[in-house]
């Protein structure tokens, strides 16, 4: 049997702790999935505010008090603690990255989550996480195998360990992974001054007058990643990425590796936060789940009313402003329709007029509840996510496993999986919208509602969802496979 590696995963937001998006799902799959195929994978993240120590078990480490932590001029005290990510299977310990004046005063990881300001100092937040994450290391002695940098948030990291600690992370390979090329971290070029970065480090950082964190992370990785195989196809298709950005990365190819999720986690079988459970082989609980959606969201409660769910943020990539143009006439085709989102954004208000109007159709809930999203991913008809943009996502995976059939996009890699209807076959798992508009949408929405007419044909969709694999699996085999390979390769 292969030795096991040892892998440091460092993230912005990671389920339990936190979760603001798909993203800290999709995190949290990952690190299960890498450890249950036998690495040693142990994740970082920092702790906002709003994080409960005593409810998430995060304690201390008495060789991580109190660590100097320098931005700039100025040093502040970090303490490291330790907690644990798990399901019934495996266990992954984590570091959380604690301090009083960059991350515990404030509740939320870029931006408040009641008023969805964003924080004005977001470059010194990461500046000052990313080098605990050095320290972390140093203190204890260990340097991983392989440190995975994932997000902007991250990218400070691999010019850290190449520019200021070469010799102690010789052995290390950096993997540094774009969750969203749109998210570059860019801040005032000043703020590199405040990296305490050598020249080397910092050079790759000046990028268009402004400081880029990213551009510096894709420098001096050794590899570089993206959340899906589609989505690495289309950014290197991208003229800007391709001219200015696909230089960086040492003459080797963008990598795109698939996603699934723990199906511990989301499963309707087992599914502890509600008590209707069902499977492909016994749907009629679905019906139960549906009703008591209606009922905690105050819809009305009706067998024969399909209930449209978007979840996500509402912003104009992820399409939220054609959904919500789209509401009144998927009303008017007597849909019900549920939105989940994190941060409040400028389209809340139309969202939140059209529940005023529509109080028992519509329904709209802000900040995530983890029990309420099992119970919205049970108790939906249909998915809605009509995105413009998206890299991979996790939520429409977790709708095919909850016979909640996805109504999506051809984007990014939210498509990977998904077969679109064929209503005289009967074959297919989703329907697929062309155009992010309110028109298309409702157009798309009408074909499955005629599918939803007849009980026998939405079933066998609704079958074809739920036989479809969704797990993590294939995802850690393939991470395994990638992990060794970049191991065994020389500098």
């Amino acid at each position: 049997m292969a030795k096991p590696l040892s892998i440091l995963f460092v993230t912005s937001e990671i389920y339990p702790f936190i979760k603001t998006s798909e993203f800290a799902d999709l995190c949290y799959a990952h690190c299960l999935g890498v450890r249950e195929v036998g690495h040693d994978i142990r994740a970082m993240m920092p702790k906002y505010g709003y994080i409960s120590e005593r409810k998430n078990r995060i304690h201390e480490i008495n060789r991580l008090r109190d660590i100097p932590i320098p931005v700039g001029n100025e040093a502040h005290p970090a303490t490291v603690k330790s907690s644990s990510i798990n399901n019934p299977r495996v266990k992954v310990q984590s570091y959380i990255t604690t301090n009083s004046n960059y991350l515990d005063v404030n509740k939320g990881i870029e931006a408040d989550i009641n008023t969805g300001v964003t924080f004005p100092n977001n470059d010194d937040r990461f500046i000052f996480y990313s080098r605990t994450v050095l320290e972390t290391c140093l203190l204890l002695g260990w340097f991983p195998d392989i440190i995975h940098c994932i997000g902007w948030q991250t990218a400070l990291i691999p010019a850290y360990i190449r520019t200021r600690y070469p010799q102690e992370f010789k052995k290390t390979k950096i993997v540094m992974t774009i969750s969203d090329f749109n998210e570059q971290g860019v801040f005032p070029v000043k703020s590199l001054l405040k990296t305490g970065l050598t020249e080397e480090g910092m050079a790759p950082g000046r990028y268009k007058s402004k400081m880029n964190f990213l551009r510096i992370g894709l420098s001096f990785a050794d590899r570089v990643t993206t959340l899906s195989p589609t989505y690495a196809k289309e950014l290197t298709a991208n003229k800007e990425f391709k001219e200015n950005w696909l230089p960086l990365l040492h003459k080797k190819p963008l990598v795109g590796i698939g996603h699934g999720i723990d199906l511990l986690h989301w499963n309707p079988k087992t599914d502890t936060n509600f008590k209707t459970k069902y499977d492909v082989t016994d749907l009629s609980n679905k019906d139960s789940a549906r009703e008591a959606l209606q009922k905690s969201s105050g819809l009305t409660v009706n067998s024969e009313t399909m209930v449209a769910a978007f979840i996500g943020p509402l912003t104009e990539d992820r399409g939220a402003d054609a959904f919500i143009a789209a509401i009144p006439e998927l009303v008017q085709l007597g849909l019900q329709v549920v939105i989940a989102t994190d941060l409040p954004t400028p389209l809340r208000k139309s969202a939140d007029a059209l529940m005023k109007k529509n109080p028992h159709q519509v329904h709209v809930r802000v900040g995530y509840d983890e029990e309420y999203l099992h119970h919205l991913m049970a108790g939906a008809t249909i998915l809605v996510k009509p995105s413009r943009h998206e890299i991979s996502g996790q939520f429409q995976r977790i709708a095919l496993a909850y016979g909640t059939i996805p109504v999506i996009r051809n984007v990014g890699g939210i498509a990977e999986e998904m077969t679109d209807v064929d209503e005289v076959k009967g074959s297919g798992n989703s329907f697929i919208i062309k155009k992010t508009d309110a028109a298309d949408i409702v157009k798309t929405v009408k074909r499955a509602q005629k599918v939803h007419a007849s009980h026998e044909a939405w079933s066998r969709i609704v079958g074809n969802a739920m036989s479809t694999p969704v797990s993590w699996v294939p995802s850690a085999q393939g991470y395994d496979e990638f992990y060794r390979n970049l191991v065994k390769e020389t500098k």
